[in-house]
């Protein structure tokens, strides 16, 4: 069975045009033109995947957003206005996997998807990593401070997984994105920054002053061997 993709914008000649390119690399993809009628096709025909636009004309793409991630961990990539921060850092800051600005190449956003859809179709590595009371567990992909799960995205989670199995050495930010996007990152994209400020706020126990991911200033980021009060 073909993995299954919904994009949910109202340029019907963008939507048609991504259905007939996505299809060509052997997708099934359906589209809807409003919000209402994105949510109700995925929850009559659930999705590997969505492509969700930021402008809509019944809803914002960031309420859409915000009612799938209230039942769904479904990985989406939003589409925003090319070079609008804001709209990319609230997007991430809700939980979408991925962005991408407009006006793009469709074998970008081709490649963007098959790296979330890998990621979450990727064999499971086993061994669950713990550092104090934080337990990072790759095979139910699960991250949980004091045995109570920590809320954060999938795209959070291999970010987190990446640091701990790298604990005690930098990362680059460049290293983070081309670990969990799969593709070339751009030297001056700072979205990590706003994905591991979310992983501090579900993960230490003062965000302000974290002692579990620590900035390297000029460097990246780090995870921390010890963490608590560990013996």
């Amino acid at each position: 069975m073909p993995e299954h993709l919904l994009i949910i914008d109202d340029d019907t000649r963008l939507a048609a045009m991504l259905r007939d390119y996505l299809s060509a690399n052997g997708y099934g993809v359906q589209t809807a033109a409003s919000a209402t009628a994105g949510l109700a096709e995925l929850a009559r025909n659930p999705a590997d995947a969505v492509v969700l636009d930021v402008m809509l004309p019944d809803l914002d793409g960031f309420e859409v957003l915000k009612r799938i991630r209230a039942g769904s961990d479904v990985p989406i990539l939003m589409l925003t206005a090319k070079g609008d921060e804001t709209d990319r850092i609230v997007g991430l800051e809700i939980g979408a996997d991925d962005y991408l600005p407009k006006p793009f190449n469709p074998r970008e956003l081709l490649a963007r998807l098959r790296a979330i859809l890998r990621r979450r179709g990727a064999p499971a590595p086993s061994g669950v990593l713990r550092f104090g009371r934080l337990e990072i567990d790759p095979g139910s992909r699960m991250a949980r401070l004091g045995g109570q799960p920590c809320d954060i995205t999938g795209h959070q989670f291999d970010i987190l997984l990446a640091l701990a199995e790298s604990a005690g050495r930098i990362l680059s930010r460049e290293q983070l994105l081309d670990r969990v996007k799969g593709i070339e990152a751009d030297a001056f994209d700072r979205s990590i920054d706003v994905h591991v400020s979310r992983i501090r706020a579900a993960i230490e126990d003062d965000p302000r002053h974290p002692r579990r991911i620590v900035t390297v200033r000029g460097a990246g980021y780090v995870m921390a061997r010890r963490q608590d009060d560990e013996g």
